[in-house]
């Protein structure tokens, strides 16, 4: 299985390490800012991931991705496109898909292409004041202005198509102050039973951005930002959601 952190960059050996260490081959896989990468979260080849899927389906017949914020829009925008994913956990998600800021060009840029064409995205629309908690920048009201500001053809064409995908575990923290997580949550439970499929969805309504699961570090380094939560409220979500985790991942048949 592939498994993404979001956009701090770094490479999330921690979890990896967790889901190894219950039969899973994960691995840990840096999207951006290594050699050769854009060096942010913005025009991003899907192919980055769909190429490492190509090795790993050599060894396993069950590929699954597990992602959290950016990283969980590219596990449900990769795994919409590539029907050898069988399963994604999505952990802080997003039901479209976003741009990112391109800091040399002055510009907000898709997060991802796909065969060399950029993805449809949501434009982000920042507010005259932005909020902040206590001295932090709180992202969730520019997610929501933005989402709120956008035409009905646009977050049509910007929305992931997860009714491609045969199994979705989400996990969102009600206090998540980054971006609406559990908003999105609903919205692609919503669009998946529509079609008729099943989704399961762990919540916990004071958790934050950053679920942290049993066995795993609290996360450190990114960007300075509100995150909502707290380590204690961020680890009852991770312990509400490893049980739906190691069944959806398969974890505990992969040790027989």
């Amino acid at each position: 299985m592939l498994v993404l952190a979001g956009s701090s960059g770094r490479v999330d050996t921690d979890r990896a390490r967790l889901l190894a260490a219950h039969g899973a081959h994960a691995l840990p896989l840096q999207w951006f800012g290594g050699p050769g990468q854009p060096p942010g979260p913005w025009e991003i080849p899907l192919e980055t991931f769909t190429s490492v899927l190509d090795h790993l389906a050599k060894e396993a017949n069950f590929l699954s991705i597990v992602g959290v914020s950016f990283g969980a829009e590219a596990a449900l925008v990769t795994a919409s496109l590539d029907p050898r994913v069988r399963t994604v956990a999505a952990f802080a998600p997003s039901h479209v898909t976003w741009p990112g800021y391109d800091p040399d060009q002055r510009r907000w840029a898709a997060h991802w292409t796909w065969q060399g064409r950029p993805l449809p995205f949501v434009p982000i629309q920042r507010p005259p004041n932005p909020a902040s908690i206590d001295g932090l920048s709180r992202y969730l009201p520019v997610y929501q202005a933005s989402l709120e500001a956008a035409s009905t053809t646009t977050l049509e064409q910007a929305t992931i198509r997860v009714e491609n995908i045969p199994e979705v575990l989400l996990v969102s923290g009600g206090d998540d102050q980054v971006w609406p997580s559990t908003d999105s949550a609903r919205a692609i439970a919503n669009r998946r039973a529509a079609h008729r499929l099943d989704t399961r969805h762990v919540h916990l309504p004071e958790g934050g951005h950053r679920t942290i699961l049993p066995g795993e570090r609290a996360p450190d380094g990114g960007h300075a930002m509100a995150r909502g939560g707290n380590p204690k409220s961020d680890r009852v979500l991770g312990a509400m959601a490893w049980s739906q985790l190691t069944t959806a991942l398969r974890l505990n048949e992969r040790r027989h």
